[in-house]
């Protein structure tokens, strides 16, 4: 089953890939077959969908759930730089950050909204080495911000 089969089976579809809100590339795809994503945030039809500091304004499922939408856009912007996400070999790296309120030490449960989503998809391949960070701030006051690293066939 391709990958945006196995999205829609499961109630997702990809969004069209965010613009840029600054002055950067949204993906790079390396001569050796590694896409690096800049880091994405909780955008759906162009507005942020989850804004504020988990564990003051939204709960950690909140974040959970804005994680989710911050790994779809990843994937919409590495669908963009290679033509089709059946490309992927392979999840290699996942970046979350997560705009935490003070005292709030959940980051890795938050960030799992975007591990659990790609293991569910890719199955194996989506498995991948991570880093949840708290931050006390992210671009445009979003809850969360996550980046990846995808091998491509």
């Amino acid at each position: 089953m391709s990958v945006e089969s196995k999205l829609a089976q499961m109630g997702l579809s990809l969004p069209a890939a965010p613009k840029p809100v600054a002055t950067y590339v949204p993906a790079v795809l390396t001569s050796d077959g590694y896409v690096y994503t800049s880091g994405q945030i909780p955008l759906a039809s162009g507005e942020l969908k989850y804004k504020g500091k988990v564990g003051k304004d939204l709960d950690e499922a909140q974040g959970y759930e804005a994680a989710k939408v911050c790994v779809l856009n990843c994937l919409s912007v590495v669908k963009a730089e290679i033509g089709d996400l059946d490309r992927i070999e392979r999840i290699v790296k996942v970046v979350g950050f997560v705009n935490s309120a003070p005292g709030f030490s959940q980051q890795p449960k938050v960030v799992n909204g975007a591990s659990d989503l790609l293991g569910e998809v890719f199955g194996e391949k989506g498995r991948h080495a991570r880093s949840a960070v708290g931050v006390c701030e992210l671009p445009l006051d979003a809850a969360c911000e996550v980046e990846m690293v995808v091998k491509v066939k």
